[in-house]
């Protein structure tokens, strides 16, 4: 299965090319190609907001506070699947319409409805990464394996 889906426009844009190389990295399990997208001030709220991800909703700062989500909730799935619907692309930014399917070590599954807008510096390099979803949602979405 292919870990991106891209049915949105895709004309070239800095936050636009930043966004899939997230995507990709995430999906291919690269941790370091994915934290090398990022300035080194750059700041991850996934999702925005008080989440069971960040209880105080303040998101993930810098080299260190990347590198800790990334250990703490991405190295925790064994899949991502990415599917772009729409994707808007003007300024430093990208916002992306998107859908994310999850699977965990035991096969269960989560599908995040979502809006990830990605603003890019001069350098191309992530300098926020916004991930608009709702966690209650998405749990309400898991399947386990046999049901």
């Amino acid at each position: 299965m292919d870990a991106l889906i891209w049915h949105a426009p895709d004309a070239d844009h800095p936050a636009r090319r930043a966004a899939r190389a997230s995507m990709t990295a995430v999906g291919a399990g690269r941790r370091d190609e994915w934290l090398a997208l990022f300035a080194p001030g750059a700041l991850v709220e996934d999702p925005v907001g008080p989440s069971f991800l960040d209880p105080a909703g303040e998101g993930h700062r810098g080299p260190d506070g990347i590198a800790a989500f990334w250990d703490s909730f991405i190295a925790t799935i064994s899949g991502f699947r990415f599917e772009i619907k729409d994707s808007f692309a003007n300024g430093p930014c990208c916002a992306n319409v998107a859908t994310i399917t999850t699977t965990m070590g035991d096969g269960s599954t989560m599908t995040i409805d979502c809006v990830l807008i990605y603003t890019v510096d001069d350098a191309g390099l992530i300098t926020s990464l916004r991930a608009h979803w709702e966690p209650d949602r998405a749990m309400a979405t898991v399947t386990r394996p046999g049901t």
